[in-house]
C-alpha cells in the first residue's frame, strides 16, 4: 500500500465526536465537524457521507490515555470505535496518544476570545486536528517523498 495522503482523524468521546482532515504532504489538519454520539456511537450514516465527500486513505482515531501512559476508561471504547471504522470502511486505522489535546484546543480558543462556554463551538473538532497533527509527526515516513524533476 502507498503512503496514505489523505486522512480522517476522530476524537472519540460518548456524546461528541470530533472529526478533523488532514494532509501528509504538509503535516497539517483542520477540524471538519462534530458528530453527535449516542453513548459513544455516531450516526453512522454521516460518518459515511464524510468518508465519501473526502475519501481518505486512512483514519486515525485518539487514544485517551492516562498521563503516565496507561489505557484510560475510554481507551477500550475507543479501541472499538477504531475496529468498528476498519470493519465499515475497510480502510487502515490507526490510534494517536491524544493526552492534552482537548486542554490544548481549548487553550487555543481562550486565546481566540472565546469564554470557558464551549457548549456553542465545541473543541472536539480542533482536538482532533491536533491529534492527527501529532500523528503526522509521528509518523514521517507516511509522508510521501517527493519525486526529483528531471
Amino acid at each position: 500500500m502507498s503512503a496514505p495522503r489523505l486522512l480522517l482523524g476522530f476524537d472519540y468521546g460518548s456524546k461528541q465526536i470530533g472529526v478533523a482532515v488532514g494532509q501528509a504532504v504538509t503535516g497539517q489538519a483542520r477540524e471538519l465537524c462534530v458528530l453527535k454520539a449516542q453513548n459513544g456511537t455516531p450516526d453512522w450514516s454521516r460518518v459515511e457521507a464524510l468518508m465519501k465527500e473526502w475519501q481518505p486513505d486512512a483514519l486515525v482515531v485518539g487514544l485517551p490515555l492516562n498521563m503516565d501512559g496507561s489505557p484510560s476508561e475510554m481507551s477500550e471504547r475507543a479501541e472499538k470505535f477504531a475496529r468498528r471504522l476498519n470493519g465499515r470502511f475497510n480502510l487502515p486505522v490507526h490510534t494517536h496518544d491524544e493526552r492534552l489535546t482537548t486542554y490544548e484546543a481549548k487553550g487555543h480558543r481562550l486565546r481566540q476570545g472565546q469564554s470557558g462556554n464551549y457548549r456553542g463551538r465545541p473543541v472536539d473538532a480542533l482536538a482532533a486536528a491536533l491529534l492527527l497533527e501529532g500523528w503526522l509527526q509521528a509518523n514521517p515516513t507516511a509522508q510521501p517523498i517527493p519525486k526529483e524533476i528531471p
